[in-house]
């Protein structure tokens, strides 16, 4: 049987990263807010802060670390370079590595953007009885690059990335509601139905993560996602940056409950 996650602390679970586990973390700390990452040099810091400001849905901040700076009230006692499960590292926009720790990439002028994620809101979509697939599927959660563009900020430009969770259909507006009220971590859906409203032609072949069967009567629902930066990165190049591997999340001391409004 497997060990039941959903109990750890996020400092149990980082530690568990830290030593070397690395699956998915959606259903991990129960109760505890998880965050996308994107780290960049100083000198491209402004253009990022400015995409973010610009483009809410998808990178809504949670918190900025000062350059070189490792650690945060988000994370009390822990260390940006090594309590994330998996990282992508981009050099000019290609991604050349994935390592489960990044201090051989670490240097003093890089800057930490801890960025809101949708995990954060499952849990109260399970809880009002929404089902979340990737979760009973044992998969990561399927993400898509849309035709949809974002702000553009400085040299700093892409697509708006999404997450798809296939819904019931007499519960679309359920999860609607519920998410609504978790602005921080990307709130309610931006599409409802078509794909292809999108520009996404095939659910099955996600750009991250991994695809989920859609039962009968389900309809699929898309939130912004913050993998966001990361196409934007992709697409413009800069010389070094770092995120979170798609769904492989860095959860914070902060609780959901923290960003939830009434």
């Amino acid at each position: 049987m497997s060990e039941n996650l959903s109990t750890l602390s996020p400092a149990e679970a980082r530690a568990r990263f830290r030593a070397g586990l690395v699956r998915p973390t959606s259903g991990i700390s129960a109760g505890y807010a998880q965050a996308n990452l994107i780290i960049v040099p100083a000198s491209h810091a402004f253009d990022l802060l400015l995409f973010a400001q610009r483009n809410p849905k998808p990178m809504p901040l949670l918190g900025v670390l000062d350059a070189g700076q490792v650690t945060s009230g988000l994370l009390a006692g822990g260390d940006i370079r090594t309590d994330v499960p998996r990282y992508v590292v981009y050099e000019d926009g290609v991604p050349v590595a994935e390592p489960t720790e990044i201090t051989d990439w670490w240097r003093d002028d890089l800057v930490t953007f801890i960025v809101g994620c949708s995990f954060t809101f499952e849990a109260a979509l399970v809880a009002g009885g929404v089902p979340v697939a990737h979760q009973q599927q044992g998969v990561n959660v399927p993400m898509y690059r849309t035709s949809t563009r974002c702000a553009p900020a400085g040299n700093l430009a892409g697509p708006l990335v999404v997450s798809m969770r296939p819904v019931p259909a007499s519960q679309v507006a359920d999860a609607v509601r519920i998410t609504s009220r978790y602005p921080a971590v990307h709130g309610a859906p931006v599409h409802v139905g078509s794909p292809h409203e999108l520009g996404i032609t095939d659910l099955s072949r996600p750009d991250f993560g991994d695809p989920v069967q859609i039962p009968a009567g389900h309809i699929p629902v898309f939130w912004a996602c913050g993998v966001t930066p990361q196409a934007a990165v992709m697409e413009s190049r800069p010389p070094l940056a770092i995120g979170h591997a798609p769904g492989h999340m860095l959860i914070t001391d902060a609780r959901d409950s923290d960003y939830l409004v009434p």
